[in-house]
């Protein structure tokens, strides 16, 4: 049988890595084994089911017009299944409670599993694990840019039992997949000018996550993670879930720390915060996003800061306990192919990572042999990742470059086309 010619690329790339001591096939295993989650909301703007046609809130702005926007929920598990049929190895898909699948009229402080039985059912069939979101947005309950803070106690009271409801259903998800449900909560609430009283919304935020936690959930079927954010939309001046406030939450409740790559002052890196958290922290999430200037959630592209959080996390041995999901949303281009480029950049990236000599370059760091140290990272940038990358691909039975574009174009034509 004659190898293909991916299969001949690999084979050299295989014999330049093992002369510095990696071994491209374990690589692949471990590759293989890494499971993103991949954000629903890319496929429809975030909109969601619950009231599509409602107005984005919360700092949120999805800006574009492209044409094909899923519109129900069987279009976006269509969409989603499209996307996952382009992308290498066995995935994740991270649902907001504004997505549940049902005909009933229920509000998010009534939601329960059955409304999500639908999502369950589809996961079951293609084999993909489901994590979740309460989503504290996009509702009239959302009063002058306020929920589990608010001063209004009959507002806090409608967002805690969403949230308590929602980890019920993220408990659901876990128990029939039988893979643990990572469940978000992000909580937007801020003021647009300077507050006189940064304390008492904080000290109010507290207390309702305290209330929501209170039921205890098995973790083997549901985990718990909060997300800090700078400032958003509407909220410029001040944030009441700041990254110190949930680092302080997550480090004393016990609770995962996720961050946010779009989610801190434009200079900061989450790359560099992964090490510490990975020492004190329960667990770290990762949404893989990309600022541009502010939280902007563009689609993740292969960029100094996707390349060095993969680098942490291989290096810190963090496979098995972080959980890497992706968040932007972008209307101006066709979706599929907006998930497509970031799971695979994503990917991408690790593989990178994984293919350094780490335990040889951290021998030489040791030994002070700096200028060896930096003569080595420079010369792996030229080393053909790509073509383990695309034999990935290939034993993964997904296009392999740009021939996945095509597929994406094809889809287009034929399905997102006739959407409008």
């Amino acid at each position: 049988m004659v190898e293909s010619a991916v299969k001949q690329a690999y084979e050299v790339a295989k014999k330049r890595y093992a002369a510095i001591g990696v071994d491209t096939d374990a690589v692949l295993k471990k590759l293989q084994d890494v499971k993103i989650s991949m954000h629903c909301w890319q496929g429809d703007d975030v909109h969601g089911f619950w009231n599509a046609d409602g107005e984005l809130t919360g700092g949120i702005l999805s800006t574009g017009n492209y044409p094909g926007a899923a519109r129900t929920p069987e279009e976006l598990r269509q969409d989603i299944e499209k996307a996952y049929s382009l992308i290498p190895g066995k995935h994740k898909l991270n649902l907001h409670a504004i997505y549940l699948d049902t005909d009933e009229k229920v509000d998010l402080d009534e939601i329960e599993p059955r409304h999500f039985k639908k999502w369950v059912d589809w996961a079951k069939e293609h084999q993909v694990g489901l994590d979740f979101n309460p989503t504290f947005f996009s509702h009239p309950m959302m009063k002058d840019g306020f929920t589990l803070a608010s001063p209004d106690p009959k507002v806090r009271a409608f967002w805690v039992e969403h949230g308590k409801r929602s980890r019920r259903v993220a408990e659901y998800f876990g128990k029939e997949l039988g893979e643990t449900c990572y469940t978000n909560f992000w909580v937007p609430d801020g003021f647009k000018d300077n507050p006189v009283d940064r304390l008492a919304p904080r000290k109010r935020l507290m207390e309702s996550l305290d209330d929501i936690f209170s039921e205890h959930i098995d973790e083997r079927y549901n985990k718990d993670a909060v997300e800090s954010k700078l400032f958003g939309i509407g909220a410029e001046a001040y944030t009441v879930g700041s990254h110190e406030f949930y680092m302080g939450y997550g480090l004393t409740r016990g609770k995962m720390i996720l961050l946010d790559a779009g989610h801190f002052h434009p200079t900061e890196t989450i790359s560099n915060k992964l090490s510490s958290l990975a020492l004190f922290s329960k667990g770290v999430m990762l949404h893989v996003s990309r600022p541009v200037r502010w939280d902007s959630d563009h689609v993740v592209i292969m960029d100094d800061e996707l390349q060095e959080i993969a680098k942490e996390i291989v290096r810190n041995d963090l496979l098995d306990k972080a959980v890497i999901g992706l968040d932007f949303f972008d209307a101006t281009i066709n979706r599929i192919a907006a998930w497509v480029v970031g799971m695979r950049n994503t990917q991408k990236a690790l593989l990178k990572a994984l293919l350094e000599p780490t335990e040889d370059l951290r021998t030489i760091e040791l030994e002070q042999d700096l200028t060896k140290r930096l003569v080595v990272t420079e010369e792996l940038k030229d080393f053909p990742y790509a073509d383990v990358w695309n034999y990935f691909c290939e034993i993964n039975g997904v296009p392999v470059g740009l021939a996945w574009y095509n597929e994406v174009k094809a889809y287009e034509e034929q399905v997102l086309s006739k959407r409008n």
